[in-house]
């Protein structure tokens, strides 16, 4: 049987112009719908932590957001930095102009620059990839990269870029991970209708903005149990 809706959700608190009070706020409301994770700021990473602190919501954070084209190196030093924090998950941005460009080496060691500190200490990295950047045949191409560089999701977006999940570029992502690998679509997910579609395709996880997830959880319309 599938879980509650609230469970796939991301709660995503990313607004740059946030000040720290009202990401707080957008944070609670995550919480009281008991989303998976609340997927935060580098900076709110300790608030988020209180507030999430005694119930079934973990907290993650963006790394390398939302370009991801620092240096792999640095990566490493932010990962370190997060999970120190206490961060459950982390969403990074993969270089994703590697993956325009080819270079696929280069692309397993940006991502392993992650897993290679998070996955000894128990911390899932999703990977985003910039999907409308992307043709399919590099979303595929990327998937498998990040199978062998021992990711736990491939996301398709951060929200803040060209384009937000589209069903193509998901079900692209399900059949290169066959089961071996998450997948995380994000952007542009603001109803139930659209969330339910992307759990019937096989989605494990969904990004959704913090405003988004009142509205898809109190929509008790759709085939998925609303949230207790």
């Amino acid at each position: 049987m599938a879980e509650p809706i609230n469970r796939y959700l991301d709660h995503a608190v990313l607004k740059p112009e946030m000040t720290h009070a009202e990401a707080a706020e957008q944070m609670k409301i995550g919480v009281d719908y008991n989303v998976r994770t609340l997927c935060v700021r580098p900076a709110d990473i300790e608030r988020a932590k209180e507030i999430a602190e005694g119930t079934d919501t973990e907290v993650s954070c963006v790394l390398a957001f939302p370009h991801g084209d620092a240096r792999s190196e640095s990566k490493t030093d932010e990962a370190k930095r997060y999970i120190e924090l206490g961060v459950a998950e982390i969403d990074m941005v993969v270089n994703y102009g590697f993956i325009r460009g080819g270079w696929w080496e280069l692309l397993e060691n940006d991502i392993r620059a992650v897993t290679d500190i998070a996955n000894p200490a128990g911390v899932k990295v999703k990977t985003i990839f910039e999907t409308a950047a992307l043709t399919m045949e590099q979303i595929a191409r990327a998937t498998e990269v990040a199978v062998a560089a021992r990711a736990d999701f491939v996301k398709t977006s951060t929200g803040f870029g060209p384009g937000g999940a589209t069903e193509e570029a998901v079900r692209t992502m399900l059949d290169a991970a066959a089961g071996r690998i998450g997948v995380k679509p994000a952007g542009g997910i603001r109803d139930r209708r659209r969330a339910e579609m992307f759990i019937a395709m096989g989605a494990a996880r969904l990004g959704v903005g913090s405003t988004s997830t009142p509205i898809i959880c109190d929509d008790t319309s759709g085939d998925f149990v609303a949230p207790c």
